[in-house]
Formats: C-alpha cells, sequence, structure tokens
C-alpha cells in the first residue's frame, strides 16, 4: 500500500511539472501572434506581472512565508533574472534555433550536476538516459527546423548561461520547498526577486508598446498563465521530485511549442525534426511512466524527515 502511494504521489508531481512544461511552449506562438516588442521588455514584463500574481495567490492560499533566508531566496531570483536575460540575449545573437535548443537542451544536465553538487541527489541511471533521449531529440528538433541559423559563439555562450540559470534556479527552489516552504510562497519570493533584479530593464530598452491594449494583453497572458499559473505547478511537481528529473521533463516544453508552431502558425517540420519530437516522448516517458524502484535513503537532505516519496522518487 505504501509503495501504491509513492507511485501515484510521484505521478502526479510529474504531471503537475508536464502541465507547467506545456504552459511554458506556448510563450513562443503568443508573441509571434503578438504585437511586435523588444525581447529583454517583454520578458522583464512577464517575470514582474507573474511575480505580482504569485503573490496574490500566495496571500490568497495563506501562504505568507518561504521557510528560507533572505539570502536563498536572493540567489534564486537572480537565477530567474539571469535566465530570463540571458534567453532573450542569446536569441538576438545567434537566432532561436540554436539559442533555443543550447539553453533548453542544456538545463536537464546543469541541474542534474548542480543538484548532485549543492543539494546531495543521487544522479539516477533514469535520469541520464531520460536527459540523453529528451536532449538529443531537442537537437533534431530545433535544428531540423531551422535550419541556415549562423551559429555565433558568443550566442551560444549566453545560451549555455541561460540553461545553468534555469537549472540553478530550479535546484535553489527545491531546497527551499524541501525545507518546508509552500509553492506558492516560494514562487511569489523567488519571483519578486526576479522582478526587482530585472526592474532597470525598462530604462535601457523601448517599453512603450507595453501601454498600447496589443502589448498589455500580451504581457498580461505571458505573465498569467505560462508564467504565475505554470510556475505554481512546475513548484508543486519539484517539491516531491528530483530537480534534474523536474528539468528533463520540461523538455515538454519545446516539444509543445513546435505543435502549436504547425497548428497555430501554419510551420512544417521536417523529417529530423519529427524523430526528434518521438525521441522527447520517448525520454519523457522513461520518467513519467516507468516506476522508480522503492529503495532506503533519501536523495535529498533535508530539514525535517522527508515523506517516503520525497526520499525516493
Amino acid at each position: 500500500m505504501e509503495q501504491f502511494h509513492i507511485t501515484v504521489n510521484a505521478a502526479a508531481a510529474r504531471t503537475h511539472v508536464l502541465i507547467a512544461a506545456v504552459l511554458f511552449g506556448t510563450t513562443g506562438t503568443a508573441q509571434a501572434l503578438g504585437p511586435s516588442l523588444d525581447p529583454l521588455a517583454i520578458g522583464a514584463a512577464r517575470i514582474l506581472i507573474g511575480a505580482a500574481l504569485l503573490a496574490a495567490v500566495a496571500l490568497a492560499s495563506g501562504a505568507r512565508r518561504a521557510a528560507a533566508r533572505p539570502s536563498a531566496i536572493l540567489l534564486a531570483g537572480a537565477c530567474v533574472a539571469v535566465y530570463q536575460a540571458t534567453f532573450f540575449a542569446a536569441l538576438d545573437e545567434t537566432g532561436v534555433a540554436v539559442g533555443t535548443v543550447v539553453a533548453i537542451g542544456s538545463a536537464p544536465a546543469f541541474a542534474g550536476l548542480f543538484a548532485r553538487a549543492f543539494a546531495g541527489e543521487a544522479l539516477r541511471w533514469r535520469w541520464a538516459f531520460a536527459t540523453a533521449l529528451a536532449c538529443g531529440g531537442v537537437c533534431l528538433l530545433v535544428l531540423g527546423g531551422g535550419a541556415g541559423a549562423e551559429v555565433s559563439t558568443l550566442g551560444v555562450g549566453l545560451a549555455l548561461v541561460s540553461g545553468a540559470g534555469y537549472a540553478g534556479y530550479a535546484v535553489a527552489s527545491k531546497r527551499m520547498l524541501a525545507a518546508g516552504g509552500s509553492p506558492e510562497a516560494v514562487m511569489a519570493s523567488v519571483f519578486g526577486a526576479g522582478a526587482l533584479l530585472l526592474l532597470p530593464i525598462f530604462a535601457l530598452v523601448p517599453a512603450g508598446g507595453l501601454f498600447q491594449p496589443g502589448g498589455a494583453a500580451l504581457a498580461l497572458y505571458l505573465g498569467a498563465i505560462p508564467t504565475a499559473l505554470a510556475y505554481v505547478m512546475f513548484a508543486r511537481g519539484l517539491k516531491r521530485i528530483g530537480a534534474g528529473e523536474t528539468a528533463t521533463l520540461t523538455l515538454a516544453e519545446p516539444l509543445t511549442a513546435a505543435a502549436l508552431g504547425v497548428i497555430a502558425l501554419g510551420e512544417r517540420p521536417s523529417a529530423a525534426a519529427a524523430a526528434g519530437a518521438a525521441l522527447v516522448l520517448s525520454g519523457l516517458a522513461v520518467l513519467a511512466l516507468w516506476p522508480a524502484r522503492v529503495s532506503g535513503g533519501s536523495a535529498l537532505p533535508r530539514a525535517s524527515t522527508p515523506t517516503p516519496t520525497e526520499a525516493r522518487a
């Protein structure tokens, strides 16, 4: 019976993360269909609105504290600011295809390594196998549909920094959740810190389009759905499974983006992109459908005694 509950709880956590990844994947299509705005401005506005909504959700749910030191919140918020700013800078420098594949494809590897180095999570074979499949699929999916993109060394470097920033955010948030913080309070605190760090962007780039009806609607959507709602779902999943596994599951994001590109934008994927999508699905299936063996020992040190699910998922 205990093993049944462990499996069900882990499956629910992975479902939460997959839903979040699907919501993340709507971002590019929304931007493509919306008005033309400076990418740094819309990215900062997304985090600012998302942080405000997350704070409202945390207050409404009674979750008023993140159970973390201010320095930990600031570190996680800095990771949010870094991955948000460097991701858009990478796309501008080296193109959407190359920038996306490097940033999103590198995040699970960074997350697994950071979780091992700083949080004591074991690097399980399921994570390694699923990450290898999914990252290979992302490469085929994005590059298969974006041939001819100019590769910039600086752009690739910025994309790697973005992937590392996202991974750092996931690992830092996992530690706060493991220490007893509620998903709503942790996300509100972290994104609030990230929003404050991104405020100077509005003084550096043109942001007037955000005050037009179309720009305001786009910013509100991005802040409410693929940020506030998605990250609450993301945090609820992250609370019960490891940061490396969580980051691998979020590779459903580029798969969603590719599907929306076909449906909403009329894009036609190549054979390589179709093969990439199949690999991503295979990697996700390894994590979402293949049950983890219940064994003793905790994969992540905690401030309090871990539940069986959190210890063994």
